[in-house]
């Protein structure tokens, strides 16, 4: 019986029906009998429901999942499991998805810039009650379009978190060009807001794997300066997210470092007893909990043309340059003996710049016809797959493996550890 469910790239969500981990296949057993012929995405479950239930222990504070990271909703299932309770949405449709599966979730309106309609759809159909802002204009649209705007009535559950702008950082992607108000604003937002919140917070943004855990005091400096500014008592702090995970050429301090010291400048600011943290992690609860499995459709010297790119699952190994773990899939063959080597990856489209440099160690008696796994990809994978040029069709099968890759020491590309990276 085939494991295998077919999606296109705008194809509704799965829903699928959850098993024990205990009865899923492995990846290699689904490889061998199914030979697929089109990216075979490798969701696994047990690992996002262990590394949220271990955030969720760790933070002490409200942990919101950013459901962009990754919707889909085996996944999904999987952080509720482990916990997670809240969650970050940035779109009406993400909204939907979370109310639809989960009635009782805390949801949270965390894009600093919505439609109107959005926003009333969030408040009156789903009852959606925390909005994010950065802007007067955007204060004022989410009070008109609740219908908070006429007279305060904080008993309505109204929550309004204002993001503060932060300077550029030294995150792997930084994302402080886009939003955020300046600390003068901040501070003009938080008193306009107050008398129409139920909660009112600050919220920033340190960008996306930050490696850098003393990222998160200097952005809670710059928060406290904006509550003690507006003069205001503030019911909320986020942190947001950017807790980074690891892959083959990095390796981030332990997640408990991150705790402790957001706790720590947390205490510092003195607040009143009864305020909240949040964060907002993505890619920490979900990394490890997907795959995919492309086929070489040709080798030309170091170069391997494979049947997914950056059009597909694999944008962060485009222009970001994002090392995965790889390893070489030959079902039922035996095993190599092959030395490694460092190869590049060009997909499946027309376009020249769907190329991935990698470099990615496999070895180097690789050929067409052969399987590689690409780990590390629960985060920003399929969910940022297009229909470019019709490459569009994938598989998808819930297993049993553990993560490729399980945290691993900082090591040079020819040290790595052959298991990691090879059949």
């Amino acid at each position: 019986m085939s494991h295998l469910g077919a999606r296109t790239a705008v194809s509704v969500l799965r829903r699928d029906l959850p098993l024990h981990s205990a009865l899923l296949p492995a990846v290699d057993d689904v490889v061998a009998v199914e030979q697929p012929s089109e990216p075979l995405h490798a969701l696994r479950p047990a690992a996002v429901v262990q590394a949220s239930r271990a955030f969720v222990n760790g933070f002490d504070g409200d942990v919101l999942y950013a459901v962009k990271c990754n919707p889909d909703p085996s996944l999904l299932r999987a952080v509720w499991d482990g916990g997670v309770r809240h969650f970050d949405c940035a779109s009406p449709n993400e909204v939907a998805l979370v109310r639809g599966l989960f009635p009782r979730a805390a949801i949270h309106f965390m894009h600093p810039v919505k439609s109107r309609q959005a926003i009333r759809e969030a408040w009156e159909r789903f009852g959606v009650r925390d909005f994010v802002l950065d802007s007067a204009s955007e204060l004022a649209k989410i009070l008109q379009e609740t219908g908070n705007d006429v007279i305060p009535a904080p008993e309505r559950g109204l929550g309004l978190v204002v993001r503060i702008a932060l300077p550029k950082g030294e995150a792997l992607l930084d994302l402080s060009g886009k939003f955020g108000a300046p600390l003068d604003e901040a501070a003009a937002l938080l008193r306009a807001a107050r008398p129409f919140a139920a909660r009112l917070g600050v919220s920033f943004h340190v960008g996306s794997q930050c490696m850098d855990p003393t990222a998160w005091s200097r952005a809670m400096e710059l928060a406290g300066a904006a509550i003690r500014a507006s003069g205001m008592r503030v019911d909320i702090v986020d942190v947001g997210g950017g807790f980074p995970v690891a892959y083959p050429d990095l390796t981030p301090p332990p997640m408990g470092t991150y705790f402790a010291e957001i706790e720590r400048s947390f205490e510092s600011l003195g607040l009143p007893a009864g305020t909240r943290l949040w964060a907002e992690p993505g890619r920490a609860l979900v990394a490890g909990g997907a795959s995919v499995v492309v086929q070489v459709q040709m080798r030309r010297g170091t170069s391997l043309y494979i049947n997914d790119g950056v059009y597909g699952s694999l944008s962060d190994a485009g222009a970001l340059g994002f090392r995965y773990p790889v390893r070489r899939m030959r079902p039922q063959a035996p095993a190599s003996d092959a030395s490694l080597a460092a190869f590049s990856f060009f997909g499946p489209t027309c376009d020249s710049a769907d190329v991935m440099h990698g470099p990615f160690l496999l070895p180097d008696d690789i050929e067409e016809g052969d399987w590689i796994e690409i780990g590390q990809l629960g985060a920003y994978g399929a969910c940022l797959r297009t229909s470019f040029n019709g490459f569009d069709r994938t598989h998808t099968v819930e297993v049993r493996d553990p993560p490729l890759l399980q945290g691993v020491a900082p090591v040079a590309p020819a040290t790595v550890a052959p298991e990691l990276l090879a059949a």
